[in-house]
């Protein structure tokens, strides 16, 4: 990982501990607000430089509706422990992932913990709650 895409990913994870983001103690997994994940994701050089994964777990209909900008990949959360090597993340990788709600992508990012990622963070509210802030969607990458 180059010193920009560091430097972008430990600010995203400085501003989640700064602003609250809440390591639940039952789950080995986190949460991100749709605003921490926004901050991240302007701190970046680039989207595609933003140090981290985004992963849209909604099914292939929904993602086919439009993603947060900087998505890099959409599995559905059904699939996500057959599929995990197709984000090609590292176990140290940072991996955030969104749903529409947020409760399947609380489910993905459980499973990725459980399958040994150590950085996975759940954004709270999901697509819902980034659509209520006024935050951009992007088309899907085809």
């Amino acid at each position: 990982m180059d010193s920009r895409r560091s430097i972008a990913w430990a600010s995203l994870a400085l501003l989640a501990v700064l602003t609250g983001a809440s390591g639940a103690l039952a789950y080995h997994s986190y949460e991100l607000s749709v605003h921490q994940l926004r901050a991240g994701l302007n701190k970046a050089p680039s989207l595609a430089q933003k140090g981290f994964f985004l992963i849209d777990v909604r099914s292939p209909e929904e993602h086919a509706t439009g993603v947060i900008p900087g998505t890099d990949r959409n599995i559905d959360f059904r699939e996500i422990k057959a599929r995990h090597r197709e984000i090609g993340a590292k176990p140290d990788d940072h991996i955030v992932v969104y749903c529409q709600s947020g409760h399947r992508s609380h489910i993905a990012a459980e499973t990725l913990a459980d399958l040994g990622y150590r950085h996975v963070y759940n954004v709270k509210g999901s697509m819902n709650a980034w659509l209520e802030a006024g935050f951009p969607v992007a088309p899907p990458r085809r």
